[in-house]
């Protein structure tokens, strides 16, 4: 047993009783609200994950949907359609139609990513004012947007939402709702399948753990209180309102584990 399919284990079994489901929406909020405390204490200590240009946030929270995005889209197409030969032993028709319905859950997660940071955008420029080091005698301009305060030189002054706090949360929740699906399936441990599976499952629990450190980050060094908590509030609201509410009704995009009922102690789906 190699080192992947070890890591692999591990993680499923930490997955398989549902409790992170379960807590990690709470755990999300407690990161905010206890990391916005100290920042508010200054009692966290400088490091280089204050800087806005590190590794971790110009490689992977600037470009948070598009990692997300493109290891769910292999890991749903290929669990899904395997989940509906083995388990519901569809044909090959039947089956892409399946995978098709799920993958429209990143579909509707890519709106809900564009019409929040949109809004969040509009918020911070409707409620901003731009402070410039203009000449003396010099009539004072009037900015509209961000944007064009920063094009002078200008530092802007809105309510700006926290979109990591929004973003990351989403991000981290959705990924764990969609792992779910190994819990009901069964692959030959000796298949190809099981190794680009397993890779990609393994992936996106490493990438959850990076969305929910930065969450950290976020937390303790920027944003105010209020931007932080709405962020992730918004974060938690579209991720129970779709996977909690939508994704149980027949049209929709439908829950990882369709077969399993709410009330079934394996899955967990319980409100």
């Amino acid at each position: 047993m190699g080192p992947l399919e070890r890591c692999g284990r591990r993680l499923r079994a930490a997955l398989a009783a549902g409790r992170v489901r379960r807590r990690l929406p709470w755990v999300l909020l407690a990161i905010v609200l206890l990391g916005s405390a100290l920042k508010d204490a200054d009692l966290v200590p400088e490091t280089p994950l204050r800087n806005k240009r590190n590794p971790l946030n110009v490689y992977f929270v600037k470009v948070a949907w598009a990692w997300t995005l493109w290891l769910l889209l292999p890991f749903i197409t290929l669990t899904t359609y395997q989940f509906a030969q083995s388990k519901f032993l569809y044909g090959p028709t039947k089956s892409v139609l399946m995978v098709l319905r799920r993958l429209s859950a990143l579909l509707v997660g890519t709106a809900v990513w564009y019409v929040c940071t949109g809004l969040f955008v509009y918020i911070e420029n409707l409620t901003g004012t731009c402070s410039t080091s203009g000449k003396p005698g010099e009539p004072r301009r009037l900015y509209a947007t961000k944007q064009e305060c920063h094009q002078d030189n200008g530092i802007w002054s809105g309510f700006d939402i926290s979109g990591h706090c929004f973003l990351l949360s989403y991000c981290a929740l959705m990924i764990v709702e969609e792992l779910a699906v190994l819990e009901g399936l069964s692959i030959d441990q000796d298949s190809r399948l099981h190794v680009v599976t397993n890779s990609l499952f393994v992936s996106l629990c490493f990438l959850t753990v990076i969305w929910v450190f930065m969450i950290v980050c976020t937390a303790v060094y920027f944003h105010d209180f209020s931007q932080k908590l709405l962020g992730v509030l918004i974060g938690l609201s579209a991720w129970y309102g779709t996977y909690r509410f939508w994704y149980l009704k027949p049209f929709s995009p439908g829950l990882p584990l369709p077969n399993i009922p709410l009330s079934s102690k394996k899955y967990s789906y319980s409100r």
